[in-house]
């Protein structure tokens, strides 16, 4: 179920509002356990099985965490740990690598003249069935285990009560793309946390942003990166600098909205969930780029593997394989693809180069719009191996980017540049020129300011109408990071 859609929108955010607004106070996790289990079945199918399995095990994990931590037994408290993060990998792994893996045996085994895994037709047939990618696995198993890292680290305590843990697992803003939240950043609020007309107003306003950003920008220019990346070898330079151009909008565009819905559904029923995004494309280095960008995971990585890893406590060198290390998982865990390790690798390799030029502080005047541009241009060159659906995809649109393949706009790429979507590239171009500190969704939320006001009556009287004219028309896809 997608939060852009005509059922959500209409009926069943509507419907558990009403019920969690009339439950009493003591049955109001229980309301929003079944509404995200119930969200989860409708897209998941009979993959919650597997969600309510990872729920199950790092309950399990989580307690026994916290009696070896009562009983400082620190020896036992590591192994808890280790099996853990070899329960919630095994999980993530077979579903999302299983496959990855059995085509490079096959590769090999091709190579060397073996027969290699026999792919079967159906899943009656002999040999490997390719297995199907459960929906938010990444995100949820991430978020699992990192409740019991917080509870071995003494970060948070552990949940009495199975279902209040579960909720937190499942909680259906953001169950399938994120913001990852980490246990100890809504401990508290899981036992205790009001629900007030405030919060539900604030919360709307910020979830109206991600919706408008969602279906007014990202929806409208998406056509452009699909059709520049589905004629990859044979499209002009000018068409795949604007399918890279629109990619790198539609990308930023459609995941800070899901991230803005997410954290405004998150507030309506009185969560607080970290921000997802800082205006990345502001950024004056690499370094900062990820500071900015997908902030969640980024901390995620930073917490639970750089950290523990040395961070860059020790030398050079070993902080310099702590970067290669965390940015291969990074890519990784994106997708099982060369595609995306190649891009993870590519951002370790500029986040390396940024420790040794030891940029001091953020440059000022001409050399940091210089800086910007840079970091713009490379995360640009970067999203188009991230986006390619093969090396040999990426190969291409790269030789065609760089011109390998000179030419005016294509006749297919100027049909599709409506008015709806020139507008769309003009205005989601602004964010590349919108200075770092001034992000417009926690002013929409927060702010009690004149500016602050009238956007949101933009929002409100312009924005979201014509955002409901497409949904009703039916022009809506999924989120791009539903797929991870």
């Amino acid at each position: 179920m997608v939060f852009s859609s005509q059922t959500f929108l209409f009926v069943f955010f509507p419907i558990v509002l009403l019920l969690y607004a009339l439950s009493p106070a003591r049955a109001k996790n229980t309301v929003l356990l079944l509404a995200s289990l119930l969200f989860y079945l409708w897209g998941g199918g009979w993959f919650i099985g597997w969600l309510l399995m990872s729920i199950a095990g790092n309950w399990i994990f989580g307690h026994f965490a916290s009696k070896a931590r009562e009983a400082d037994k620190t020896k036992l408290l590591r192994r808890i740990v280790g099996l853990s993060v070899v329960f919630n990998i095994g999980i993530l792994g077979w579903f999302k690598y299983a496959n990855f893996f059995v085509d490079q045996i096959n590769g090999v085994a091709d190579k060397l003249g073996y027969a290699g895994i026999t792919m079967a037709d159906s899943p009656e047939a002999e040999g490997w069935w390719a297995i199907v990618l459960p929906i938010g696995i990444s995100f949820f198993t991430f978020q699992a285990n990192s409740y019991v890292f917080d509870i071995a680290k003494g970060d948070g305590k552990a949940l009495k009560n199975p279902l209040d843990f579960a909720l937190y697992v499942a909680l259906f803003p953001q169950l399938i793309a994120g913001p990852i939240v980490r246990y100890h950043q809504v401990a508290e609020q899981l036992v205790s946390r009001v629900f007030t007309l405030e919060n539900i107003t604030a919360g709307m306003n910020r979830f109206m942003l991600g919706l408008c950003k969602k279906v007014l920008i990202a929806d409208s220019i998406s056509p452009l990166a699909d059709m520049a990346f589905s004629n990859s070898d044979s499209i002009t330079t000018n068409d795949a600098w604007l399918g890279i151009l629109a990619y790198t909008l539609q990308i930023y565009f459609d995941f800070s909205g899901y991230s803005d819905m997410a954290i405004g559904l998150g507030r309506i029923f009185g969560f607080r969930f970290p921000e997802n995004f800082k205006h990345p494309y502001s950024s004056a280095s690499m370094t900062e780029f990820w500071r900015r960008w997908h902030v969640t995971l980024s901390e995620w990585f930073r917490d639970y593997v750089y950290f523990p890893l040395g961070g860059s406590h020790g030398s050079k060198l070993l902080t310099y394989r702590n970067l290669v290390i965390v940015f291969l998982l990074t890519g990784f865990w994106h997708g099982a693809n060369w595609t995306f390790i190649v891009w993870g690798m590519f951002h370790g390799f500029w986040l390396i180069v940024d420790r040794l030029l030891d940029k001091p502080a953020r440059p000022t005047g001409f050399k940091l719009g210089l800086n910007r541009f840079i970091v713009v241009f490379l995360v640009m060159i970067g999203w188009v191996v991230f986006r390619a659906e093969s090396l040999t995809q990426a190969h291409n649109y790269y030789y065609a980017l760089f011109g390998g393949n000179t030419g005016s706009f294509s006749v297919s790429m100027l049909r599709l540049l409506s008015t709806q979507t020139q507008v769309a590239l003009a205005v989601g171009s602004l964010i590349f020129f919108v200075p770092r500190h001034w992000a417009i969704g926690p002013v929409i939320e927060h702010a009690d300011t004149k500016v602050a006001a009238g956007l949101r009556l933009i929002l409100v009287c312009v924005a979201l109408p014509l955002t409901l004219i497409l949904i009703i028309n039916g022009t809506y896809s999924p989120f791009l990071y539903f797929q991870f």
